[in-house]
């Protein structure tokens, strides 16, 4: 076969039945499966030629660099397994079809830039891309594409046909290649400004990476905690305005008179007793008994407050990112239900 010779005949699957991606990315299986053998495709990329082999087992039908998207899928068809790397339509079908990837998904920097992130490189300057497999697939890295491996995998998402890490994984398998400060910062940052995740759960990755022994991911994480708690207060005090609620005092602090302290609360109502309390709270490396404690204090104040006639509603960030008027409800029927209860305990309410 000289390097100008047509693909031979492509039976019984032939290539215009895969979608156009398809047609020119492909692995070894399937050129034999539609009748090329290694030989062949190996004479195809010789210097010239008009294929080439982008990585072990996976060739690119066309010369010149590859696009983005052909980058993606031959790093995907790398890492899965032939028998799930797509299988053709049956001939006569008139939709092309998607390649379907099992049980591996674009995480890192990639994935991030997929998701949306602006903070992160194109897809074309990224030297290698990371792709997520499971932690006994046996499998290297190679140029271009970095094995990163976990048990289990997380749920996959669709981004322009691409299965996706969900960005708090993308951002601790990014992490755990960084070491400049000011990326890692600007990479959290990014992901709760722009409302991709809260910053429990990318603390939660970070600590399950084992990532929060580093200084420079410590530091970025205190940052992002610090960003992730005014987030959440901008959204509650949103919250009531947009959904008519009577307006609380804020940020404060009771105290019984004369008494003890009671604990600070980020929204209170005093004629009707009824206190909201955000839970922005993130797992940390090695603290795990400080969490418990901080768990426990809120537990504590919680039990203490109702004990008092005090109505506690417990909010996370979450809550009031993806479901503000089922919990600006909440509060509304704690509040006009306060007429039905024994009046509560007199507090001292105190700026906090």
């Amino acid at each position: 076969m000289n390097h100008n010779a047509p693909l031979p005949p492509l039976s019984p699957r032939p290539l215009r039945h895969l979608s156009e991606v398809h047609r020119r990315v492909v692995t070894a299986g399937r050129l034999r499966t539609s009748g090329v053998s290694v030989a062949e495709a190996n004479e195809q990329c010789r210097p010239g030629g008009p294929w080439q082999q982008i990585l072990p087992g996976v060739f690119l039908l066309h010369p010149g660099p590859p696009t983005s998207e052909e980058r993606l899928h031959a790093v995907l068809m790398y890492a899965a397994r032939e028998s799930a790397a797509g299988v053709p339509a049956q001939p006569g079908a008139e939709e092309p079809h998607r390649p379907v990837y099992a049980e591996v998904m674009i995480t890192g920097l990639a994935a991030l830039t997929l998701h949306g992130f602006s903070s992160t490189p194109s897809l074309l300057s990224l030297d290698r891309i990371d792709v997520l497999v499971p932690r006994m697939r046996r499998l290297r890295s190679t140029r271009g594409a970095r094995i990163v491996r976990t048990s289990p995998l997380p749920a996959a998402e669709q981004v322009t046909g691409v299965p996706v890490a969900p960005v708090p994984r993308a951002l601790a398998d990014a992490v755990t290649e960084l070491t400049d400060a000011g990326a890692v910062r600007r990479l959290l940052t990014e992901a709760v400004r722009g409302g991709h995740c809260e910053p429990a759960a990318v603390v939660r990755e970070l600590n399950e990476a084992r990532l929060l022994s580093r200084p420079h991911v410590v530091d970025a994480v205190d940052s992002l905690l610090a960003e992730g708690r005014a987030i959440a207060e901008s959204r509650l005090y949103r919250m009531v305005q947009e959904y008519g609620l009577p307006d609380p005092v804020w940020n404060v602090d009771l105290r019984l008179p004369g008494g003890p302290h009671l604990g600070g609360l980020d929204a209170y109502w005093p004629e009707q007793a009824v206190a909201v309390e955000l839970d922005t709270r993130a797992p940390r490396q090695g603290h795990r008994q400080d969490d418990d404690a901080l768990w426990s204090e809120y537990a504590r104040k919680r039990e203490h407050l109702e004990r008092l006639g005090i109505t506690v509603v417990h909010i996370t960030p979450r809550k009031l990112r993806d479901a503000m008027e089922q919990q600006a409800t909440v509060v509304r029927t704690a509040l006009m239900a306060s007429g039905d209860r024994d009046p509560a305990a007199y507090v001292v309410v105190l700026p906090r």
